[in-house]
């Protein structure tokens, strides 16, 4: 049936129409913005998972500048540690050189005092932006990363920079928790009161027979006498050739038929053995050693070392004092009570630190040479300001023999300190470094899922907008006949 109220073949070729000329106006956005989901009314859920990896991928942009300006300021202080460390290895030289007893130890000073003063210097001006990383203990946090649960919640993450001081900063001690518990003092005073262990002679003797007596490395020998065989006089004998053996720092002294071995060795205890040449007479030893003459102050290995727990050594009256800073232990509050001691140049004391092998804690040895009797005591006290690493240099003194022998010493110890802070930077600069990469492809990677979720297939809406075209055409000329089919009813009333 035919009707000139309504065109169903026009409506159709209408509606076919308005498609095609949809579908184009989408190709031509496509090809215009290069995205096939450029607004929510594309494809709302994908257009909301794309802006949330976008607003990712301009933290993760933000997030690679935070760790290069990290890297630089980890790298400055790498480079720091690293001067500081060269300029104590020529500290070192010149300390060596201060060993010898012809040498002018007032000017190697005046050259150790330079170089001291240049690495006070290099430690104050090594910072970047404001930030240096060579003085002072409280860690710093590098922005590394953005964490997102699968429940949306979004979580910074961080690489933190332990700062290495190499300041000279004396510490503060605390008035926290004691920590006395931790160290255990030899004695209440230090003095150079020799250590003694006698030999006793006994049995029966007889003339030839040989006594032997070894004091260290020394052996020291006496014949027994025709008419000479009684114990006394075998120890008198022995008395004599250990004193005419001319063995450092040790004498002997008779009573009756008893020898004393006095040692007034400060840090090395003296091994001791005897022996006859014949089972007539005999040699009997109190101990096969004579300990150490210096007082001791053992450190627990087993107690943890917290940043800011001090200690505390009382020797004469007067106090010493050495604060932890990061990551030290019980041999760290040793050397620095050494260190500390040694700067002060305490007349006529000497110190060391020996770690027992049987017990594995670290002790540190207060020897007194003088007359006069000091008194000594050690405590412990949490909650202080640490000491800084560097703090030794300022004690270090070659100008006297004792002095340059206790720099030797100490300088080791500075040493390994600074190059454990470049050691750490280094680390830490390199970690930085490869997190800054990851990142960088970590951003490349969501670029490439954002585009294959949202770009344009270029070569596929080229050839879509082609087709679309043609159909246009066709469906504009598929109109026009189909507004041209109720002009035949006219033909009707002809």
């Amino acid at each position: 049936m035919s009707s000139i109220q309504t065109n169903s073949s026009s409506l159709i070729a209408l509606q076919t129409l308005k498609s095609i000329n949809s579908s184009l106006s989408q190709t031509q956005n496509e090809i215009s913005t290069g995205k096939k989901i450029s607004t929510a009314k594309d494809n709302s859920a994908v257009w909301a998972i794309s802006k949330v990896m976008e607003s990712d991928v301009s933290g993760f942009k933000a997030i690679s500048e935070s760790l290069s300006l990290g890297a630089s300021t980890v790298a400055v202080a790498r480079q720091a540690a690293e001067s500081v460390t060269k300029l104590l290895t020529d500290i070192k030289a010149s300390i060596v050189t201060a060993q010898g007893s012809n040498v002018d130890r007032a000017k190697i000073q005046t050259n150790i005092t330079n170089l001291t003063e240049q690495i006070g210097s290099v430690v104050k001006t090594a910072q970047f932006n404001g930030l240096n990383l060579v003085s002072g203990f409280k860690s710093v946090d590098v922005l590394s990363s953005l964490n997102r649960a699968s429940d949306g919640t979004v979580t910074a993450a961080n690489i933190t920079v332990q700062r290495q001081d190499l300041s000279s900063d004396a510490g503060v001690y605390g008035t926290g928790a004691s920590l006395s518990a931790n160290v255990t003092a030899s004695g209440t005073a230090a003095t150079n009161t020799a250590i003694t262990q006698t030999l006793t002679v006994a049995g029966t003797i007889v003339a030839g027979e040989q006594f032997n007596f070894q004091i260290g490395g020394t052996t020291v020998s006496f014949v027994a006498q025709t008419g000479s065989t009684a114990s006394a006089n075998i120890a008198a004998g022995l008395t004599t050739a250990i004193n005419a053996a001319g063995i450092t720092d040790v004498t002997a002294s008779i009573t009756g038929s008893v020898v004393s071995v006095n040692s007034t060795s400060a840090f090395s205890k003296v091994n001791l053995t005897a022996s006859t040449g014949s089972t007539a007479g005999t040699l009997t030893l109190s101990a096969t050693s004579v300990a150490a003459r210096a007082e001791t102050l053992t450190f627990s290995n087993t107690a943890a070392v917290n940043k800011g727990d001090g200690y505390r050594v009382a020797l004469g009256g007067v106090n010493y004092d050495y604060v932890a800073g990061n990551n030290e232990s019980a041999k760290d509050i040793a050397n620095g009570l050494k260190a500390v001691i040694d700067g002060a140049a305490v007349k006529d004391v000497s110190t060391s630190v020996k770690k027992d092998a049987s017990t594995g804690n670290y002790v540190l040895m207060i020897d007194n040479n003088g007359s006069t009797s000091k008194s000594l005591s050690a405590s412990g006290a949490a909650g202080g300001t640490a000491t800084g690493g560097l703090f030794a240099l300022k004690g270090i003194n070659v100008t006297t023999a004792a002095g340059a022998k206790a720099a030797l010493q100490n300088i080791e110890t500075l040493i390994q300190t600074s190059i454990d802070g470049a050691a750490s930077f280094g680390s830490s600069e390199k970690r930085i470094g490869i997190q800054n990469t990851f990142v960088g492809k970590l951003t490349d990677s969501l670029k490439l899922g954002i585009g294959a979720m949202v770009d344009a297939n270029m070569e596929e809406a080229s050839a879509r907008l082609q087709a679309l075209q043609v159909q246009q055409q066709l469906g504009v000329q598929s109109l026009s006949m189909a507004n041209k089919a109720p002009q035949s009813i006219l033909r009707l009333f002809r």
